[in-house]
Formats: structure tokens, C-alpha cells, sequence
């Protein structure tokens, strides 16, 4: 099924967010002070590409709450938005469930990027 989902995922909107995620990274990586926020936004676009059997797991601490509101800000808002919006449209169908809660996840994932670590599940 993990299998199955994922390759659904990159055709039906799965491509367009990780593509987001990609495009996103290259922009911070621009300045050498953006490079950390760059290597995070890389880091999830692999998630965005693929994330069915993929989990996130929050943490980090002072210093990821400073670097998460420099990235809303910039951001945060516009990612978490879109992926809300495709979220919202997968969930109208019954079959686009699973779609609209991975779309949900990675909304989070757009608003909170710092301290956050992506596990693979069973």
C-alpha cells in the first residue's frame, strides 16, 4: 500500500509540494544566513515527495521556535495555506482521504519546520 500511495501521491499533488519545498529551499540558500533554513526545506522535500508510512516528530527548544518564526514570516503562511487548500479538496471524496490527511500533515510541517525530525513508521 505504501508503495501504491506514494506513487499516486507524486502524480496527483505530491510532486507540486515537494516541488515547493525544493524551490523554497533554493531561495534561502541564496545568503549564507538562509542556508539553514535551505537544508531544512531539502530535508522535507523528500517527505513531500513521498510520505505515506512517514511520520514527523516535534521538538527543538528555544532556538527552534526563534527559527520558526523567522520562517513563518517569510514562508511559512503561503506553504501552509497551499497545502490546506489541496488538503481540503482531496478530503471531499471519500477515496481522497488519505491524500487530504498527508496534505494536512505536511501544513503543519510548513508552518513549524525547526526541530521537527521525520521518522519512518511501521
Amino acid at each position: 500500500m505504501k508503495t501504491i500511495g506514494n506513487i499516486l501521491w507524486f502524480i496527483f499533488g505530491g510532486f507540486l509540494s515537494g516541488l515547493s519545498w525544493w524551490l523554497s529551499g533554493l531561495i534561502w540558500c541564496i545568503t549564507v544566513i538562509g542556508i539553514p533554513y535551505g537544508r531544512q526545506c531539502f530535508k522535507f522535500a523528500s517527505l513531500s515527495f513521498s510520505p505515506f508510512k512517514k511520520d514527523i516528530v516535534y521538538g527543538g527548544g528555544v532556538p527552534s521556535l526563534i527559527a520558526n518564526i523567522i520562517w513563518v514570516l517569510f514562508f511559512g503562511v503561503p506553504m501552509a495555506l497551499g497545502n490546506l487548500l489541496c488538503g481540503i479538496v482531496w478530503c471531499v471524496t471519500i477515496i481522497g482521504i488519505p491524500f487530504g490527511k498527508q496534505f494536512f500533515k505536511i501544513a503543519r510541517l510548513a508552518l513549524t519546520p525547526f526541530g521537527a525530525k521525520v521518522i519512518q513508521t511501521a
